[in-house]
């Protein structure tokens, strides 16, 4: 049992050892080919929360969306006046009256959650088309950094980034450039 447990071992340990000599053959040639390569890093989040074009979409959504808005609000307010009146004035009205206003009521309220949820569907669906929009342009924007200042890699994603290669800075200083 011993003299099996030391092959076992033993193999192990070899096949270990060689594993780790291929690994290091393999990241110096890695390395021999990227001393001459330049690597960027860029921030998609930073980008897309503080591109000047963001704010822009934002307020053109809210302009677009403002006077549905308005209108939801306002119904919302005639629910409640409606049912302050019947609070109110539910003693001196016969039950046939109260039970058709309160009905009434009831029937406003559906109709505000439903034109609330489709102005939330609405709203989404725009906010993600602009949202598309403003990534498309972020891209294109890295892009042409990346050609201009002969970049061989930019990657979104990583563990860790030293500042000297992170571009999200200058990205936003070309997008505040843009119309």
């Amino acid at each position: 049992m011993k003299n099996s447990f030391t092959d076992i071992s033993a193999h192990f340990t070899a096949a270990v050892s060689s594993l780790l000599l291929v690994i290091l053959i393999s990241f110096s040639s890695v390395a021999e080919a990227q001393q001459g390569a330049r690597i960027g890093f860029v921030d998609p989040v930073r980008l897309i929360e503080q591109a000047p074009q963001g704010a822009q979409a934002l307020k053109k959504l809210e302009d677009e969306f403002r006077s549905r808005d308005d209108g939801l609000k306002d119904l919302h307010n005639k629910i409640q006046e409606m049912e302050a009146d019947l609070e109110k004035n539910i003693l001196v009205m016969d039950a046939a009256t109260a039970q058709t206003r309160q009905r009434d009521i009831e029937n406003q309220k559906r109709r505000l959650a439903r034109s609330q949820q489709e102005a939330r569907e609405d709203y989404n669906l725009r906010r993600n088309e602009e949202l598309a929009k403003l990534q498309t342009l972020v891209r294109e924007v890295i892009v042409d950094l990346a050609r201009d200042r002969n970049f061989d890699l930019v990657v979104e994603q990583a563990v860790y980034v030293s500042d000297a290669i992170d571009i999200t800075e200058q990205v936003l200083e070309r997008l505040a450039k843009l119309p």
